[in-house]
């Protein structure tokens, strides 16, 4: 699960930059305040990534979703990207899941 919700997070870091960028050309909010929030939601990203084997990773994980689907506002394209990166992040989690019980049976077959 790990590796694909690491993928998801480094992908979202993109778009998040990306449209940052948007937002500087396209919205009324200073380059400072567009760059301080989507700065801290590209370290949340990032810094994600390494935490996802502890618990309330996945669930600080879907907040992060949510917060991405609400920059729509301010980037109107955000609503079809964030929707995108919702859908999956859902899939990260929930076949990453699955893989990971597979191995811990192949595992424990293997073991025994």
């Amino acid at each position: 699960m790990r590796t694909l919700c690491a993928s998801t997070l480094i992908g979202e870091v993109l778009v998040i930059g990306f449209a940052g960028l948007v937002a500087m050309n396209t919205s009324d909010l200073s380059t400072g305040t567009v760059w301080a929030v989507s700065g801290v939601a590209m370290l949340l990203c990032v810094l994600l990534c390494g935490v996802l084997s502890r618990p309330g990773a996945i669930q600080v994980g879907w907040a992060l979703q949510i917060a991405l689907i609400l920059s729509g506002f301010v980037v109107p394209a955000m609503f079809v990207l964030g929707a995108v990166f919702t859908g999956l992040w859902w899939a990260s989690v929930h076949f990453g899941r699955k893989v990971d019980e597979a191995k811990a049976r192949f595992a424990a077959q293997a073991s025994s």
